[in-house]
């Protein structure tokens, strides 16, 4: 969301586009955010100048804060956080850090509620209009060329085979070679979506950048809408993923981006469901005689 935009959302999208805003702070506001989103429910209840001492940083640094997360003041900001605390969710330790001394069973209670956090704060705050004109420009595209490296790879290639599936021209490009050969050839009313979980995968960017420079519509998934990657694009969808230390990039942002490919692969099939339906059932058939009998 720009800078200075109004807040329609829920109180827990304020504490998701936070996070998704975080690495375009100046170092003196992360450090106001990071006081934030480690306690919210504490931060609610201080003062700004408490809240600035707190950060090492000044109250006009925190009025700025405010600003950036499309808030008029610090009032505002004390009473989404205080409505964030009261959420059943924000109860639950929210600490998805493996640490030294968890047993098996803090493990999955970890991973479980990182995950499920993900799918939820990204369904929350999905762009419906972005999701709307994505579908519609896949949907009357000539060829669809996606691009992802590492972890994102895995999102991009299930994204390909869901659209292959019901008859939609689909490639998918994890060599950074093959991705810009692959953009210098999409033309105008073809489709260009690239994934990168932190929107920086310089790759990535330079390949949408040649696609949208040939005249196709692209698209960026990416957990920060302020990245190069979402600067690049005409559609940015964005996830809601947090990643710990030993979990970058590997787990919750994968799921988070699993979901928007989901939404737009059901968005995309809805637009033509009797032929897509047929398609299904002729893929399924086609492929019946390679699954064992039980």
């Amino acid at each position: 969301m720009p800078d200075g935009a109004s807040v329609t959302e829920s109180p827990a999208g304020l504490l998701v586009r936070l996070r998704g805003l975080r690495p375009s702070l100046s170092p003196a506001e992360d450090r106001v955010a990071e006081c934030v989103l480690a306690d919210p429910r504490a931060a609610a209840g201080l003062t700004i100048s408490e809240l600035a001492v707190q950060a090492k940083t000044s109250e006009t640094t925190v009025l700025r804060f405010c600003k950036r997360l499309g808030l008029p003041g610090y009032p505002q900001l004390r009473l989404a956080l205080a409505a964030e605390s009261a959420q059943p969710r924000s109860r639950i330790v929210a600490d998805t850090d493996i640490n030294e001394g968890d047993t098996v069973d803090d493990i999955i209670a970890k991973i479980a509620f990182a995950d499920a956090s993900a799918v939820e704060e990204t369904a929350a705050q999905l762009d419906r209009g972005a999701l709307t004109r994505a579908a519609d420009a896949i949907a009357g595209a000539g060829r669809i060329d996606l691009y992802g490296i590492g972890a994102s790879a895995i999102v991009g290639t299930d994204a390909q085979q869901k659209l292959h599936r019901i008859g939609v021209v689909a490639f998918f490009w994890n060599d950074p070679h093959s991705c810009l050969t692959s953009a210098t050839l999409l033309h105008r009313g073809d489709v260009a979506i690239g994934i990168s979980h932190s929107g920086t995968t310089r790759e990535t960017i330079e390949a949408l950048s040649k696609a949208r420079s040939q005249g196709a519509t692209t698209i960026a998934l990416t957990n920060f809408p302020l990245s190069r990657l979402a600067a690049g694009a005409d559609i940015v969808l964005t996830t809601a993923a947090r990643e710990n230390s030993l979990r970058s990039g590997a787990t919750a942002s994968r799921i988070a981006a699993l979901t928007v490919i989901d939404c737009l692969y059901i968005a995309v099939a809805q637009r033509d469901l009797a032929r897509v339906q047929q398609a299904i059932t002729d893929t399924r058939e086609a492929v019946a005689s390679h699954h064992v009998e039980h």
